[in-house]
């Protein structure tokens, strides 16, 4: 991504200054909270806003902008947030910190000095990769046929012979390997496949079957191997949380790292996508599903009771498919697991 991308307020303030627009309740501020935090390296707009409300994620709602601030928009360590009050309102403002150079130039070159809402680091891997394909696109991408007589598995640096590439096609593409189906947690019903990440490919010559040239391998190629065009999207990297625009009643259905019990900071794949409603910066709460236990006490033999589910967490949306989506977790107040459920927030 262009370190000259907007800014990570720029769209915040658009939606929320234009006119000071307030909730009609403010959000709750911690009864321990500070009346000022300066900013540190390593600060996310989330973990500032988590020191002053009880729901960091609605920080928009009170954020106000000073305009004597030259760029306003962007945060840095030395930077001082400060809570105030407005008719009895509370407000989150900005006061320039003296560790900030205030030089045009380095200001331009230094972009990426501004403190991220999340820490993007912990999603960076899955902002372009791996993919959700639904099994109409795997079935319809070209894939490898052959490496010719040299070669039974593809690395880099070696010719793939691969059919089914259209007369119109892009020069650069990369390689998956269809993976584990991602399945709704109630009806099971197949919502896409995850397409794991080879490496890539470049195209040399057209034909039935087109040469390509295998690159940047992250694991063996072998026949079978699917090929879809190479993305070119800049990564989204700046989020501006909200609540869903549509009632949100989903489960979580894997986790992207591969842990059993899932905390803060995993980034898990959940049953619900665009189709639903929901798009990037979405905040859902995680609810831990409750236990189907035996009624020992009932004269009625065989009773079961489902116990309720139980408030464990929050996670924010950081990416979306038409019918699964990544999320990070942002909060965990206890365990959660593969099958826990997510609503919208309270």
């Amino acid at each position: 991504m262009s370190k000259y991308r907007q800014p990570i307020l720029t769209l915040l303030l658009s939606l929320f200054f234009c006119g000071t627009v307030i909730a009609a309740d403010p959000p709750a501020l911690k009864s321990n909270h500070p009346d000022r935090h300066v900013v540190q390296r390593g600060d996310t707009l989330w973990d500032i806003s988590a020191r002053f409300l009880e729901a960091p994620w609605r920080w928009p709602e009170i954020w106000q902008v000073n305009p004597q601030i030259q760029n306003p928009h962007l945060i840095y360590p030395g930077d001082i947030i400060e809570l105030t009050y407005v008719d009895g309102v509370p407000r989150l403002s900005l006061k320039r910190g003296s560790l900030v150079k205030l030089s045009p130039r380095i200001r331009e070159d230094d972009l990426d000095a501004a403190i991220p809402t999340i820490p993007i680091s912990e999603i960076q891997q899955f902002l372009s990769r791996p993919y959700v394909l639904d099994s109409t696109e795997l079935e319809a991408a070209p894939y490898i046929v052959s490496f010719g007589e040299d070669h039974v598995l593809g690395s880099s640096d070696v010719k793939a012979y691969v059919r089914s590439l259209p007369e119109e096609q892009p020069v650069h593409f990369d390689v998956v390997r269809p993976g584990k189906a991602y399945r709704d947690a109630e009806s099971n019903e197949i919502l896409g496949y995850e397409a794991l990440f080879l490496g890539s490919a470049e195209l040399l010559r057209t034909g039935d079957p087109a040469t390509v040239m295998l690159t940047d391998m992250e694991l063996e190629f072998v026949v079978g191997d699917r090929l879809i065009p190479e993305s070119r999207d800049a990564s989204r990297s700046n989020f501006i949380p909200k609540t869903p625009d549509r009632p949100i009643n989903g489960s979580i259905i894997s986790v992207l790292n591969g842990v059993s019990q899932i905390g803060q900071y995993n980034v898990v794949v959940l049953d619900r996508g665009s189709r639903d409603g929901l798009s990037p910066g979405d905040v859902l709460d995680i609810n831990r599903l409750g236990l189907t236990v035996r009624d020992t006490v009932s004269p009625k033999l065989g009773t079961y009771v489902k116990l309720p589910d139980e408030p464990a967490g929050t996670l924010m949306v950081f990416r979306v498919f038409e019918r699964v989506s990544f999320g990070l977790v942002m909060h965990a107040t206890d365990a959660m697991h593969v099958g826990d459920r997510v609503i919208n927030p309270e």
